[in-house]
């Protein structure tokens, strides 16, 4: 198939959208329950064309025992009572097109809930559907291998009645389904093909690149940290992934040209094997996640954080840059559901510079090349939430690593800094509209707790206020959509080994942009690159240092957009 008619082509439409992602649970609530649901968004999403987003990301909606907040799904094709129903769903896509954005749904098809029809069926030796997933004997009494879970313990559970083990990679409450089974992938894309029919326009693909296993499913490497092997050689980027990635799109995705967004969630991948899943000749992806920027500040994991080093920042992301610069796209982000917020992460959400930092951060990140997504309250600057003691935490991930470090003899108050830190909760707290009690999120009790700076950060108080977060990245939005070098621009990194400035150009023809974004909350300087001296200043995020001839002088987490044409 021909990469224009896969709507890969160089206007693909894609290239120029930027993605808003609504976690719903903590979007906005209609009906007082105190958790955001399809109506509550639906309400609000004059907030969303007013920013000037393309594309909503709705994270996943369908009906789920919420151990993992909706990404173990219990029903493919219906929606969770707590969000509403299929009337509330078709009623915001409606909103959704009738404002020129597009509708994007999280799939995910790694594993389902084990209260899925699926599974339970599966539980049965002689069902048909007991190799829709991993079922396994044991071996010599204990688990089949020595894999252990992304949510601590053992990546498999016994199952009584059968005397078997079952394989999950995250919870126990999220059994992996078996992609060696054709009748299953067959029900997958069937149901695939009902949302597209229904009118969604593509899909963000859960952790997608762990889909395909090792059949033999052999032991992994068991590192210092013990006590369970590490079975990723075996199943990211595993040995069909890009069958059944190509499989897919014959199946699904080919039978809609033009219209859709797809992206990969992929922890693991590299830049050589993202160049494969988003080349358009190869027919798998548009574009794929990759963590490698968002684990560049972890020491001997996640909850272990490490100050960013800004040069390993500029040779992560220009590594990709290059590496997707003849073939393939790249996504673009610093925030989303499970990571913490950058305002706090790699910025300083003090009140004195949280705004600057804020928007320097957003502006290096959205002049890159490549699809930007911004997570709900990121417009904002939304910061990180003061969980004081573990009982503030409400996530899977978060409350098992405390309970697994405190059985192995640590203690809370050396545990608790890494997931006040990097937990996922940071990210889940509700969006901020104004400063009423519960920002306005909700009449109710909220289902977590509401961040206390609401009073002070919150879209209400944005709007009104020209040099808001908020109104800065709209600007961003308006440059992407009417500049055509901030699309399709090479890129050039400069300033490789400087540990303050990040600094990179962009050429689209006769047309440059110079990007740069001080990382420090001090004055900082560097020798000015050639030639753009009185250059147009295209946007900035506020008062300026004097220039001087020859240096590049930025105030603290300032960031700049210069322009010529040569």
């Amino acid at each position: 198939m021909a990469a224009d008619d896969m709507g890969h082509a160089e206007d693909a439409w894609w290239r120029s959208a930027v993605v808003y992602q609504v976690y719903p649970r903590s979007f906005a609530d209609s009906d007082g329950d105190g958790v955001g649901d399809l109506d509550g968004l639906t309400g609000r999403l004059d907030h969303l064309s007013g920013l000037g987003v393309d594309v909503l990301w709705l994270s996943p909606v369908n009906p789920s025992p919420q151990a993992d907040n909706g990404y173990d799904i219990s029903d493919y094709q219906d929606i969770d009572p707590v969000f509403g129903d299929l009337a509330a769903f078709d009623r915001l896509l409606g909103a959704v097109h009738e404002r020129g954005m597009k509708l994007v749904m999280d799939l995910v098809v790694n594993h389902t809930s084990d209260e899925h029809p699926w599974f339970q069926e599966s539980r049965d030796p002689a069902s048909p559907k007991r190799d829709w997933y991993w079922w396994r004997p044991p071996r010599e009494g204990r688990e089949p291998n020595n894999w252990g879970s992304f949510f601590s313990g053992s990546a498999w559970e016994l199952d009584a009645a059968s005397d078997s083990y079952y394989l999950h990679l995250f919870s126990p409450k999220q059994p992996d389904l078996n992609w060696e089974n054709p009748r299953m992938r067959r029900a997958v894309y069937a149901m695939m093909r009902w949302w597209l029919d229904r009118g969604v326009d593509g899909f963000r693909m859960d952790v997608v690149n762990l889909i395909s296993k090792d059949p033999t499913l052999p032991d992994g490497e068991v590192h210092e940290e013990g006590p369970y092997g590490d079975g990723s050689p075996y199943f990211v980027c595993g040995p069909r992934i890009h069958d059944y990635l190509q499989e897919m799109h014959r199946e699904v995705i080919a039978r809609y040209p033009g219209r859709l967004l797809t992206v990969g969630e992929m922890p693991g991948v590299t830049v050589e094997q993202a160049r494969l899943f988003t080349d358009p000749a190869r027919a798998e992806l548009d574009m794929v996640f990759q963590f490698e920027h968002v684990g560049l500040d972890h020491g001997r994991g996640k909850f272990d954080p490490r100050p960013l080093r800004l040069t390993d920042l500029k040779a992560s992301l220009g590594r990709w840059q290059s590496g997707l610069a003849d073939v393939g796209w790249n996504s673009l982000y610093w925030n989303n559901h499970d990571q913490p917020r950058v305002v706090s992460r790699f910025g300083d959400d003090g009140p004195s510079h949280r705004t600057r930092s804020a928007t320097m951060l957003a502006t290096v990140l959205h002049l890159h090349r490549g699809t930007p997504y911004v997570y709900q309250g990121e417009e904002l600057g939304m910061a990180n939430a003061p969980l004081r003691t573990i009982e503030d935490f409400r996530d899977i991930e978060s409350l098992n690593h405390y309970t697994e470090a405190l059985r192995a003899g640590a203690e809370p108050e050396d545990v608790l800094p890494g997931l006040r830190a990097m937990g996922r909760d940071n990210a889940r707290t509700p969006m901020q509209w104004d400063a009423s009690p519960h920002a306005g999120f909700t009449t109710g009790t909220p289902w977590i707790p509401v961040n206390p700076d609401h009073t002070e950060i919150n879209a209400e108080a944005a709007l009104a206020d020209p040099g808001s977060v908020y109104h800065h990245y709209r600007r961003l939005i308006a440059l992407r959509h009417q500049e055509p070098a901030v699309v399709h621009g090479d890129f050039t990194m400069l300033l490789p080994d400087d540990e303050r400035i990040y600094a990179f150009t962009r050429r689209y023809g006769r047309t440059v942009l110079l990007v740069v974004g001080n990382f420090t909350g001090d004055t900082a300087s560097a020798v000015m690159p050639a030639g753009w001296d009185g250059a147009e200043l295209v946007m900035g995020n506020g008062p300026s240092v004097p220039p001087r001839p020859g240096r590049l002088v930025l105030a603290p987490w300032e960031a700049r957009v210069h322009r010529r044409d040569d």
